[in-house]
């Protein structure tokens, strides 16, 4: 039996020590943060989880509500040309610039030819919407975004998104989810970091405990569970945020873990002539480019035609191909499975973000997700209002913590917090209020007790 050498034990013994006192003295100022971090965006959090429980099962309502547009009876006759369904849109819309088409994936789909139209905001579109089997235009809607997304999931994501104030309004989700996972992260270490008298305790409620610290052990059991959620959807919401959404794009860019896309530029002198859609389809459909797919005619003189999957649940569908409006001829080629991992995941993570990736399962975690953020933020601000201080509201975590960190431990966590409140500029400017404030109430209270003791 080997023998253990008492220096190593004693420095491990040290470790240890030093490893509890310099939590010791972190917990507090970790404490701190958490408790006004959650205080003030919690109300951005719980419009965030309420918009987008509502968001998550908009692809239903939209199957129930815009039936008529979207489908028709599958019949025994074969569809009409592509060409033939696009010119009875075109004359549906007369002053509108054709975009895009996405052909009848099944047979029961309409065809959606898709307008520009400069009548609408930006990231707008109109939308006719043809009967693949008469060539009837069944109705013309305004869609939104890459998605299509139809006016009620339009109307709940721009909700979602900003609330229908534009680009002011973007602020609040930015907001909110660049601090959700810095409450995240915060509320387990500080959850992990407490003593227990068992391991139960630290996944499940405890059953007999009552009042403040009943309330405790669902706010923190709760966010164990959801952790991992709730930093998935922080991660993912920001690549859509005003701010750092660019700061995101900017850093894909600089790793080249950008989103391939197929090259629609044709080498060599342009050729006079135009195949038509039904050729490129046939052509994009010899290459496996099938189901759900849009067609993007050519941009202009030496360009092709790209066809692009649509597919967002799994397994992705995202192949692309461009086509040589002349001859018909396929150009060039990007498949999903080339893509770069992160390009990959960047896909998957977005998908999964909007409940599109598997579909129903996919849809119920999100709401598990947000019914247990709700859950949180009820307990927490509970928790708040039962802390002993003022009849209205509890006394919050004790000021000076940072004080007690050391210094060898205190400079590392300034300079990361530097970088992540300039890569996370909303972050970083909220903090920077919630310092100045601190400071300010900090003052005030000094200020006080200086007459207090005057008058004495």
């Amino acid at each position: 039996m080997a023998v253990e050498d008492p220096v190593d034990l004693r420095a491990e013994q040290e470790d240890v020590r030093r490893r509890g006192s310099t939590w010791s003295a972190l917990r507090p100022l970790v404490l701190r943060l958490h408790f006004y971090a959650g205080v003030f965006i919690a109300p951005f959090l719980v419009i965030a989880a309420l918009s987008g429980m509502l968001y998550v099962f908009t692809p239903q309502l939209d199957e129930v509500v815009y039936d008529h547009e979207l489908h028709v009876a599958a019949a025994t006759e074969p569809a009409r040309p592509l060409d033939e369904q696009i010119a009875a849109a075109r004359a549906a819309r007369p002053g509108d610039e054709l975009m895009a088409v996405r052909p009848a994936p099944t047979a029961t789909d309409t065809t959606q030819v898709i307008f520009e139209a400069p009548d609408l905001p930006a990231s707008y579109r109109r939308t006719a919407f043809v009967d693949p089997y008469t060539a009837d235009v069944r109705g013309v809607l305004e869609t939104y975004g890459s998605g299509q997304a139809l006016p009620i999931r339009a109307w709940v994501d721009n909700l979602h998104r900003g609330l229908h104030l534009g680009d002011a309004g973007r602020l609040y989700s930015e907001l909110a989810a660049s601090w959700m996972w810095v409450v995240a992260l915060g509320g387990i270490a500080l959850w992990i970091g407490r003593r227990r008298r068992n391991r139960r305790s630290l996944v499940l409620p405890e059953p007999r405990a009552s009042g403040r610290r009943r309330l405790l052990s669902w706010h923190g059991a709760t966010g164990l569970w959801i952790s991992i959620g709730l930093l998935f959807l922080s991660a993912t919401g920001l690549t859509w945020s005003q701010h750092a959404g660019g700061n995101v794009t900017e850093l894909r860019s600089a790793l080249s873990w950008e989103t391939p896309v197929v090259s629609t530029e044709l080498s060599g002198p342009a050729r006079q002539g135009d195949v038509g859609y039904d050729r490129v389809l046939a052509a994009a459909h010899a290459r496996d480019v099938t189901g759900a797919v849009e067609i993007v005619p050519p941009a202009g003189p030496g360009q092709a035609y790209g066809v692009q999957q649509t597919g967002r649940s799994w397994p992705s569908q995202q192949d692309a191909v461009a086509v040589d409006p002349a001859s018909g001829a396929v150009v060039d080629v990007q498949r999903f499975a080339d893509y770069p991992l992160a390009a990959k995941l960047a896909r998957w993570g977005i998908d999964a973000h909007m409940g599109l990736l598997f579909g129903l399962p996919n849809q119920l975690v999100l709401v598990v997700l947000m019914g247990g953020l709700l859950t949180l933020i009820a307990t927490g601000y509970r928790m708040w209002w039962s802390r002993p201080g003022s009849r209205a509201f509890g006394r919050p975590p004790e000021r000076g913590a940072w004080r007690r960190v050391p210094g060898r431990v205190l400079a590392p966590i300034v300079v990361v917090v530097a970088l992540v409140g300039y890569f996370l500029p909303m972050m970083g400017l909220s903090l920077l209020a919630f310092l100045l404030l601190d400071l300010l109430l900090g003052w005030r209270a000094r200020r006080r007790a200086g007459i207090e003791e005057v008058a004495r």
